[in-house]
This record gives structure tokens, sequence and C-alpha cells, in this order.
């Protein structure tokens, strides 16, 4: 009963469980907002661009 006890006591895989919910979250939240952040990096990428031509 003992080693029952210390099983459910034990905490060693709650770290991978939350690294791997923190990983489905930010997943998750790619997928919702896939064409904001589409539109969000290519204006970026655009702006770049511009000011590099600029500089030349």
């Amino acid at each position: 009963m003992r080693g029952y006890k210390e099983f459910l006591l034990e905490e060693d895989a709650s770290g991978v469980v939350e690294v791997i919910l923190i990983i489905v979250v930010l997943i998750g939240a790619v997928v919702i907002f896939r064409k904001q952040l589409q539109a969000l990096v290519g204006d970026l990428l655009d702006s770049v661009e511009n000011k590099a031509k600029a500089i030349e």
C-alpha cells in the first residue's frame, strides 16, 4: 500500500504535461489567428523590403 501512496504523490511527469499543454494552446492560437498572423508577417516583410530599398 505504501508504494501506491508514493505513486499517487509523485509529481515527476507534471512538468511534461504542462509543457505539452502549453504547446497545444500555442498551436491552437496559431490555427485560430492564422490569417491575422500571415497579414502581420506580410506587412512586416513589406516594410523591411521598402526600407532596404530606401537605403540603397
